[in-house]
């Protein structure tokens, strides 16, 4: 059990002159509340950002000393209930006279077609021809018919608000400007008037490939508005990678940049175009001082744009494509997902309840639309009239951490290895996150330490966990900001979908391969190079009520007082000492160890047969001596996790492989350990 001592207090980095003071305040803090309460005002007054994480952790490690485990995971953020009733769950529990979050998540899922119907009202999405009612039931939850005889342009919900409202506020060479929603709105529709002249007519794909600016966001907007298809690809992939899906896409057509700038680097944008084999290209210019050369069927973006800023935004059915997307995945060729002009709805519906995002409230999220999070921030933000934040300084440097101050952030969005390596390089240091109201986490498992001193850098700020994909539109598991958040772990399926746990056999289990209950707006209905049904449902189990599932290939531990926590991908599940343990498992215990800041597990086969050899590769702090690595991370496995579980080898990498949505390719390091012999 954690004591607090003025020794320990001063160890952890307390001036010893204040020990003795902070003690007595603590404990009448813990005498007057129960954990959760004693814990809110301990973090408020008597820790701060600037003071060290050990003594942050020594102060929740004692509080929660006695918490039961019945209770679930510790918190170390609990709404009060101010807080709780200003939330937009709050005020959807108060119109539907549900009484709380429980059985607003469980009529959202029992009367699925109403739930929508009821978001639609309320956000005021804007058609052209009115839906016919409430979508026909029961729902095919494979095929399931959404908005049954609307026309709409879900590009037309973006700009429901004031047009003297910031619709994106931007930090370009360093300094801070903004776009209203009225001027967003002109520029996309002269980039739309641009596009018909050119000769794109509704249902041409064209390519989006650069970094998330104001010219990226506006070029989304007016294809969409066009009736045109967004294909999105990330700026980071090598000319073949984006040849292959421009070719899945069936376009030569893109808008990019000259260059793309990364820190001191800068790196040939458009020349990588040219080599992918786009045919005629849309270029922005990021360095002015640098003449490339265009060909005869290119136009530089200042030229391009049509001198008209009004277009009537092309109407069609809810199904339409709008935008494809493809899979994270970098071997073989990649999913190529389409959304439709519902799938956007998700995306702001996830924004509305579950990061209950405001109108007027700033949000950042360091992300590209070469992957979903570039598309959901744009119609998450902007269909719930709030300000997007965008900054061309890399995220992972003390310039972007800057501005999220500057910027004036409610809501921020990260990812592990980015909080990681704040933490690691001390980029917060001095910079004022008061006015974040939460953070948002994707794209891989959660580190449960360093997410609390995430929430220390605002004055404990709760964290939305947020796990889905692309062929979902959005999140599945996530959080309600009317429950406590405790780091790294989820305490809801999304509203209007379920899920269940199920073990190799089909039976309901808390720790194993989790399934989606279809139907949802925002489920992918088809993929353009795969058999849908069979990628998705050819196989599953049934429900426990015979219910079709969906399967999605994450593992889930259910965890006591209705949390739950990710267990990595199904398909990095390894075979260790006869026993199953996913990779995220084992990398959640290499990374507390000292001096470590990212690492991989990935199992290899020996070639004359025989058990799993688990190899790490490991990224270690600049400095860091890297020898007794395999023992401590050996002696860290076996104290935590499994005496059985024997490291074969660990290689000391720079960084690790990451795909464009910043998940690790561990079949990259797999081929790669097997091809060094």
């Amino acid at each position: 059990m954690t004591q607090l001592t003025r020794d320990s207090i001063t160890a952890a980095g307390a001036p010893a002159s204040e020990a003795s003071g902070v003690i007595e305040r603590y404990r009448a803090l813990m005498a007057a509340h129960d954990a959760p309460q004693a814990w809110r005002r301990i973090s408020r007054e008597l820790l701060a950002p600037q003071h060290p994480h050990p003594l942050h952790r020594l102060f929740y490690d004692a509080t929660f000393a006695s918490w039961p485990a019945p209770r679930g995971p510790r918190p170390a953020w609990t709404p009060t209930e101010d807080e709780a009733r200003a939330t937009h769950i709050a005020a959807a529990c108060d119109r539907l006279r549900l009484p709380d979050y429980a059985a607003l998540h469980r009529w959202s899922v029992e009367h699925r077609g109403e739930f929508w119907d009821d978001f639609i009202r309320t956000r005021e999405i804007a058609f052209r021809t009115l839906p016919d009612g409430t979508p026909d039931l029961p729902l095919d939850p494979e095929c399931p018919r959404w908005l049954p005889g609307a026309r709409m342009n879900i590009a037309e919900s973006c700009f429901l608000a004031p047009r003297d409202a910031t619709a994106i506020v931007f930090r370009r060479d360093g300094r801070l400007e903004t776009i209203t929603y009225g001027e967003l709105d002109a520029l996309s529709n002269r980039f739309a008037n641009a596009l018909r002249d050119f000769g794109v007519s509704p249902g041409t794909a064209l390519a989006i490939a650069m970094p998330m600016t104001i010219e990226s966001v506006i070029a989304y907007l007016g294809i969409v508005k066009a009736g045109a298809v967004v294909v999105s690809i990330a700026d980071s992939f090598a000319p073949e990678e984006i040849r292959t899906r421009m070719e899945i896409a069936k376009t030569g057509l893109a808008v990019t940049q000259d260059v793309v700038v990364r820190g001191e680097k800068t790196l040939p944008m458009f020349d990588k175009m040219v080599a992918a084999g786009a045919r005629a290209c849309i270029v922005v210019a990021r360095d002015s001082a640098l003449q490339i050369r265009l060909r005869d069927a290119d136009r530089a973006w200042g030229a391009f744009l049509a001198p008209s800023d009004r277009f009537d935004a092309v109407a069609a059915t809810p199904q339409t494509t709008t935008n494809v997307l493809f899979s994270s995945g970098t071997t073989g060729e990649p999913k190529a997902i389409p959304w439709d002009h519902t799938t956007p709805l998700k995306c702001a519906m996830d924004g509305t309840y579950h990061h209950d995002i405001r109108e007027g409230e700033v949000v950042a999220w360091p992300t590209n639309l070469g992957w979903m999070m570039g598309p959901w921030l744009i119609y998450a933000s902007l269909i719930n009239r709030a300000t997007i934040a965008l900054c061309d300084d890399a995220p992972n440097t003390r310039e972007f951490c800057r501005f999220v101050a500057d910027a004036k952030v409610g809501m921020l969005g990260v990812v592990p290895s980015l909080v990681k390596a704040w933490r690691a390089h001390g980029m917060t240091d001095g910079v004022d996150w008061s006015r974040l109201r939460a953070f948002s986490s994707t794209g891989e498992a959660s580190n449960a330490d360093d997410y609390l001193w995430l929430m220390a850098r605002a004055r404990y700020r709760p964290v939305v966990e947020y796990c889905g994909g692309t062929e979902i539109g959005g999140g599945y598991m996530t959080q309600s900001l009317t429950q406590p958040a405790s780091p790294a772990t989820f305490s809801t399926p999304s509203l209007g979908l379920d899920v269940a746990i199920l073990d190799e056999d089909g039976r309901p289990t808390s720790h194993g391969e989790l399934f989606i209950v279809p139907p949802s707006i925002g489920l992918s209905l088809s993929l353009l190079n795969r058999d849908h049904h069979q990628v998705y449902y050819a196989g599953t189990p049934r429900g426990a009520n015979g219910e079709l599932l969906r399967r999605h290939g994450d593992q889930f531990e259910a965890l006591p007082g209705g949390y739950y926590r990710a267990q990595g991908r199904a398909d990095d599940t390894m075979n260790l000492g006869g026993i199953k343990v996913s990779s995220a498992e084992i990398e959640r215990v290499v990374l507390t160890i000292d001096d470590v800041t990212d690492a991989a597990a990935i199992a290899i086969e020996p070639e004359d047969g025989g058990p799993s050899l688990l190899v790490l590769y490991i990224v270690t702090t600049a400095g860091a001596q890297a020898g007794g690595l395999r023992e401590r991370a050996q002696k860290a496995i076996a104290a935590r996790l499994n005496p059985l579980f024997r490291v074969h080898d660990v290689k000391v990498v720079e960084s690790l492989p990451r795909t464009a949505s910043n998940k690790v390719m561990r079949r990259a390091l797999r081929d790669e350990y097997r091809s060094a012999g």
